[in-house]
């Protein structure tokens, strides 16, 4: 066993009561099959989403429409900001162009939601999604 790997074989060791070459191989296997499919297509959207989330507004709005039980105006979460209405709209665009749908449109008077979204707003299950009103 390589040096990489010898930690490997001891926690197989405490998992399986035994381990052989053969079981690091098939652990090894699992684990490069997991790594593929972390690094697919999704990988990029994923990178634009933690981008995305990594402003603080835009963060703390993507919170509140988890947290929101329906659909929410822009007029609505404008006074929980200190910044401009454009620039909520903008932050508002942003998280829209990160994870929404392609046929997502954005007008001056906007409504947005969050549908049900787990606790913690993975980005490949929260999807934000804005009408015009």
């Amino acid at each position: 066993m390589s040096q990489s790997t010898e930690r490997l074989e001891r926690l197989l060791t405490d998992e399986l009561g035994e381990c052989c070459a053969a079981d690091v191989e098939a652990r090894l296997d699992e684990l490069d099959t997991l790594s593929d499919d972390a690094a697919g297509s999704s990988f990029d959207d994923d990178c634009g989403v933690f981008s995305t989330l990594g402003n603080e507004t835009r963060s703390r709005i993507a919170r509140i429409l988890v947290g929101a039980d329906d659909e929410l105006c822009v007029c609505e979460l404008e006074p929980l900001f200190d910044v401009s209405t454009s620039a909520l709209s903008h932050a508002l665009g942003d998280l829209v162009d990160a994870g929404s749908s392609p046929d997502a449109k954005r007008a001056t008077g906007v409504t947005t939601e969050a549908p049900n979204a787990p606790s913690d707003c993975s980005p490949s299950s929260t999807k934000l999604e804005m009408t015009e009103v």
